[in-house]
């Protein structure tokens, strides 16, 4: 492992059952990268955000997270210092707290604002997150009335108010709609160009949802690697279609990627 990796994964195997989920998985996330896991469904990368958030252990190999290995560390302590951006911590959020107050309730990693005592710099710290979002405007309605794309800003605000050392994001874009989608991509695009934001992993299986600025790839068919490294050396045509199991042409324009089935005839 080297000093400052965020993330290092050694030959790790994950087995449930008699299943095999991750197969001899190495991988490693430095200080200031950015990275999109990118893979069909069942292709293992939920399972890889697990082990890089300390819920879950390999069944073979190691996991080093901000430099402590997996079964040598007190994993409580270190999810202190991981943010993570999933639809799980949204259904656990109260519906009527409102966005500046699930935001605030990130300094104490509590759900509800009401068991601490928060100062005026704390809620002008969420404020300011909810603003360089372009969402000021929610600031003071209640979570469960907000649209999804709404929501998803929201806890990014929320992960980002508790100054993680590493950013884990898990599919924020499913079920948002185009203007949402777009939103979210965006800011998360602010956050990758920013040299003091936290290393970031984006696990997805939509090329549209990979933000520019994004700076490494890693493919993963059937639990195993298919490649990894700078993006704009491994999103090739060839390599994503070998992920997906299918012809695929790859483009990219301004930072962003789409792609589509190889040989389709334009109307």
């Amino acid at each position: 492992m080297t000093v400052g990796d965020a993330l290092d994964f050694d030959r790790v195997d994950v087995v449930r059952g008699a299943t095999p989920v991750l197969r001899a998985v190495s991988w490693r996330v430095g200080c200031g990268e950015r990275w999109a896991v990118l893979g069909p469904n069942g292709s293992g990368k939920t399972t890889l955000l697990q082990l890089a958030s300390g819920y879950l252990h390999p069944t073979r190999g190691t996991v080093a997270v901000l430099g402590h290995q997996l079964g040598h560390v007190d994993v409580r302590r270190l999810r202190q210092r991981i943010g993570i951006v999933s639809a799980a911590i949204a259904k656990m959020l109260v519906p009527s707290v409102t966005a500046v107050d699930v935001v605030m309730s990130a300094r104490h990693a509590a759900l509800e604002p009401w068991w601490h005592t928060y100062a005026a710099a704390d809620r002008s710290r969420a404020e300011d997150l909810l603003a360089r979002a372009g969402f000021a405007s929610v600031a003071d309605r209640p979570f469960g009335v907000l649209s999804e794309g709404e929501r998803q800003q929201i806890l990014l605000a929320r992960t980002l108010m508790a100054e993680p050392d590493l950013l884990l994001l898990d599919e924020p874009a499913a079920g948002l709609d185009i203007a949402g989608r777009e939103r979210l991509v965006s800011r998360l695009a602010q956050l990758a160009a920013d040299p003091a934001s936290p290393p970031m992993v984006l696990v997805t299986h939509h090329l549209e949802e990979i933000p520019a600025h994004f700076s490494h790839l890693l493919l993963l068919r059937e639990g195993a690697v298919v490649a990894a490294g700078p993006i704009d050396e491994v999103l090739t045509s060839a390599n994503v279609s070998t992920t997906f199991g299918m012809g695929l042409d790859v483009e990219g324009a301004r930072g962003r990627w789409t792609c589509r089935a190889a040989g389709l005839i334009d109307p």
